[in-house]
């Protein structure tokens, strides 16, 4: 008897780090769609070890490179953007994937590839008992 798992057989398909639903505010510098040179500030609205998903109101190519800076710490890199997404209230999603990797960039340690919401450690905080116990 076959087994089904959830696990894609195509590692194209795979996701290579976790994505975690952050807003971190961004700045992104490029070159939209036009030539025109483009500045926008903007908040994330996932990020991963690989790069992040942000609303821009600026129309951008795929494949076309832009700067990103992490607000917070100043730090910036490189990027191409990897997805264009739907637009909607006059901005697009658009993924922007480093152009090289930068695992320490957001400031958050990702869950490992095989972790679910169903994992142990997805438990909300634990509340503690006036005798120090666990609930």
């Amino acid at each position: 008897m076959a087994q089904v798992t959830n696990t894609p057989t195509n590692t194209s398909t795979r996701r290579r780090s976790q994505r975690v639903l952050m807003q971190v505010a961004v700045r992104i510098r490029g070159t939209d769609a036009h030539g025109k040179a483009v500045e926008e500030e903007t908040q994330t609205l996932a990020i991963n070890a690989h790069g992040a998903l942000v609303l821009l109101e600026s129309r951008l190519t795929s494949g076309s490179k832009v700067q990103l800076q992490h607000k917070k710490t100043l730090e910036e890199h490189e990027c191409h953007v990897a997805f264009l997404g739907p637009a909607r209230s006059g901005k697009a999603e658009i993924g922007l994937e480093f152009s090289s990797p930068h695992p320490t960039f957001w400031r958050v340690a990702f869950p490992p590839e095989d972790w679910t919401p169903k994992h142990p450690e997805a438990r909300g905080p634990s509340r503690s008992r006036a005798d120090g116990t666990e609930k």
